[in-house]
């Protein structure tokens, strides 16, 4: 696991929490920051993916 990998998971966990909380209280704007963290996580996981890929295909 590279550092966009593991920065991508801490993301969208933070992204889980944040949209989880904010539904939980009805907070429509904590929501959405959390779905948006969580997408940005998952992009980020996505590149640490691509990443790896190239580095052991070397």
């Amino acid at each position: 696991m590279n550092k966009d990998q593991f920065e991508g998971k801490v993301d969208q966990l933070k992204g889980l929490i944040k949209e989880t909380t904010g539904r939980l209280f009805g907070n429509q704007r904590l929501e959405n920051a959390g779905k948006a963290q969580n997408a940005a996580g998952n992009i980020q996981e996505k590149v640490g993916d691509s990443r790896e890929d190239i580095t052991k295909g070397s």
